[in-house]
């Protein structure tokens, strides 16, 4: 399949089961029918999902650092990375 845009080479890929084409030279991203609204509804579900539960040690010590436990893990901001992370 050719790029509408500039002709060049398309390749698809599959993510969470949404097909996107990608053209190889312009990086242009081509959503079918129905696609795109698919990703939005994605998008609000994962930004409406609750964030998992704080784990604490059991026994009710304090946190160590100040309050924080473990490493600083973030949700990404945007389908588009969802898409594309690996």
């Amino acid at each position: 399949m050719q790029c509408p845009k500039c002709r060049g080479n398309m390749r698809t890929y599959e993510r969470n089961g949404v097909h996107i084409e990608q053209c190889d030279n312009c990086r242009g991203i081509f959503l079918d029918y129905g696609e795109l609204e698919t990703l939005t509804r994605m998008e609000t579900q994962y930004h409406t999902a609750p964030p998992p539960p704080a784990a604490g040690p059991a026994w009710g010590a304090p946190p160590p650092h100040g309050g924080h436990y473990g490493g600083h893990h973030h949700r990404q901001r945007s389908w588009v990375g969802m898409l594309f992370s690996t």
